[in-house]
């Protein structure tokens, strides 16, 4: 098993990061190999254009989806994109830690969504959710919040965790094919003071570990990634 976390916010300090310190913690006790794409370490480019690309489809017509599709046809991402690809390949399970920024995720993991997970990559017509390209392979999310759990209730001020969440875990992840775990919440984390934090890494510990083993016991590694036999041309200037 290999696992890649997708690990976004720009303080090395942060609780964010003390929840990637013990997932990764949870991966050496159990042996699994894993890779850290630390965004913001890395200086991750979240804006897309031909930049993405060293090759032209249309040299008349920006369409980005045309462009992706050629690039996967031909081999012609950018480097940086090739890198964080051939890190997908290879895992078995996604790993997203992030804070929940304004209802959503930060923009920076956005964007590495729009460029890596790219169209011709990772999906491509007729294969989406119960027929995705990642099928088998396992996604979840670790998220801390500002919120409390009652705001995030059903009919509370911002609605349920699900309702915030359906664009990531259903739109991103659950489009690709993934089996999306429940996701780890670690609510109100700047208001709960040191010992509520304290709990809050040893419960995600508790709950990662327990979805590593599920998935060590009861799920056969895969193979790399492979790009689909056959795909899709789009045509459209949307």
């Amino acid at each position: 098993m290999h696992v890649l976390f997708v690990y976004a916010h720009p303080e090395p300090k942060s609780f964010t990061h003390a929840l990637l310190e013990r997932a990764c913690k949870v991966l050496d006790q159990e042996d699994v190999s894993f890779e850290v794409t630390d965004l913001y370490a890395q200086n991750f480019n979240p804006v897309a254009g031909r930049h993405d690309f060293t090759s032209v489809a249309q040299p008349d017509y920006f369409h980005y989806q045309t462009e992706q599709l050629h690039a996967a046809q031909h081999g012609t991402f950018a480097p940086d994109i090739v890198a964080e690809q051939e890190k997908v390949r290879k895992a078995d399970a996604m790993v997203f830690i992030f804070p929940l920024w304004g209802g959503g995720f930060p923009a920076i993991l956005k964007g590495w969504f729009d460029r890596v997970l790219a169209y011709g990559f990772s999906y491509v017509d007729g294969a989406r959710f119960e027929r995705g390209l990642f099928k088998g392979r396992a996604a979840m999310a670790c998220i801390p919040t500002g919120g409390t759990i009652e705001r995030f209730s059903p009919g509370s001020t911002y609605g349920s965790i699900e309702q915030v969440l359906w664009p990531f875990t259903h739109c991103k992840l659950g489009y690709l094919g993934l089996d999306v775990a429940a996701p780890y919440i670690a609510y109100a984390a700047p208001r709960v003071g040191d010992e509520g934090r304290t709990q809050q890494l040893a419960d995600w510990e508790t709950y990662f570990g327990d979805f590593i083993r599920d998935r060590l016991a009861n799920h056969p590694a895969l193979p790399p990634l492979a790009p689909p036999d056959t795909l899709t041309s789009w045509n459209s200037k949307t």
